[in-house]
């Protein structure tokens, strides 16, 4: 079965079924995607990205984003490697599944 870039039964769950919350998780999290990406990709120092990385996996996760959150989490362990080519791997993949991700909260929120 081929996986979606959100996990609509894991949200139903823990949203307990409520519709309107579904659409203000989505939404947050489509705005929390937007600000951890940019402090990923630029912030000052490696700590304070890996825990933006840290911080969006968790987010991810809470949702059904299940590819935000592998894509997140590989970033988190690469940034604390010395092989950057695997990071900017990594972060390629992240900013792909944020993308579809948001793609798809957008698709959602156009049908509701």
């Amino acid at each position: 079965m081929p996986q979606t870039a959100i996990d609509l039964a894991h949200l139903a769950r823990q949203s307990g079924g409520d519709h309107a919350l579904e659409r203000e998780l989505l939404a947050l999290f489509a705005q929390q995607c937007v600000r951890h990406l940019r402090t990923i990709h630029a912030g000052a120092d490696a700590q304070t990205r890996m825990d933006a990385a840290h911080t969006l996996k968790g987010a991810a996760r809470a949702i059904g984003a299940w590819q935000v959150a592998d894509a997140a989490d590989a970033i988190e362990q690469h940034l604390a490697e010395p092989d950057s080519r695997r990071t900017e791997t990594a972060m390629d993949a992240l900013a792909l599944a944020a993308a579809e991700a948001r793609a798809a909260i957008s698709r959602l929120d156009c049908a509701a």
